[in-house]
């Protein structure tokens, strides 16, 4: 079992998601700000890499007071449970998500991440330590299943979308593709990695909507399932 997985990004009409300097820049518009904070405010958990915490420091909080109401009368936090995929403990003790609003925190390690910076880690966060070397993604989101979590919003960076991606472990697939050039070889994608040998591996896309929003493009895919 795992939760129902959206990965949403946003990225340049080139396909990148920032510079090579990894450094955050505005891709989309305020209109677009405002529906991926309703999708944080309708999701029960949020999940970035360790990457996008070191470069971006995302509080990853719920910003319209009315939505937070909205959550508060349903009986739930503010926020929803933001989760950090840091295979080796690095996420400072001082990182936005960990200190800027109410809410769960859980940071999800590998089982041979250093036993000091997991007991610095856990005095913020929840700590799941699964799979050697990097963080087992079926495990942990069976764990996060099985602690209620039904649906999880993945907002990267690149690494992390390609581990999704590529372990077929996502159901919609969200890219807001903004009116921007970046440009660069070495400049982060929606689906960085070592990427597919062959296209029988390919994940399939089913296209459900495209709706122009600011000066760009929002298109949602689900993935198709074999059979």
């Amino acid at each position: 079992m795992r939760p129902y997985v959206i990965i949403n990004a946003a990225m340049s009409a080139d396909g990148k998601l920032s510079t090579r300097e990894r450094r955050q820049v505005r891709i989309s518009g305020s209109d677009d700000f405002a529906r991926v904070d309703r999708m944080r405010a309708e999701c029960d958990a949020i999940l970035v890499g360790i990457g996008t915490v070191q470069a971006d420091d995302p509080s990853l909080t719920v910003k319209s007071p009315d939505l937070k109401a909205a959550r508060r009368r349903e009986g739930r936090p503010e926020n929803p449970i933001r989760i950090v995929l840091d295979s080796h403990a690095r996420t400072p003790i001082t990182a936005d998500i960990l200190v800027k609003g109410e809410g769960e925190r859980i940071i999800a390690v590998a089982e041979d991440a250093e036993m000091e910076k997991i007991r610095a880690l856990a005095e913020h966060a929840m700590i799941i330590s699964c799979g050697k070397g990097r963080v087992d993604l079926p495990y942990l989101l069976n764990k996060l299943s099985e602690s209620g979590i039904e649906t999880l919003m993945v907002e990267g960076g690149g690494t992390v979308i390609w581990s999704f991606l590529s372990e077929g472990l996502f159901d919609e697939l969200i890219t807001y593709i903004g009116s921007c050039i970046i440009g660069g070889a070495a400049a982060p994608t929606l689906a960085d990695g070592e990427g597919f040998i062959n296209e029988s591996q390919f994940p399939r896309l089913h296209l459900e909507e495209v709706q122009r929003i600011d000066d760009g493009l929002l298109i949602r895919w689900k993935r198709k399932v074999d059979g």
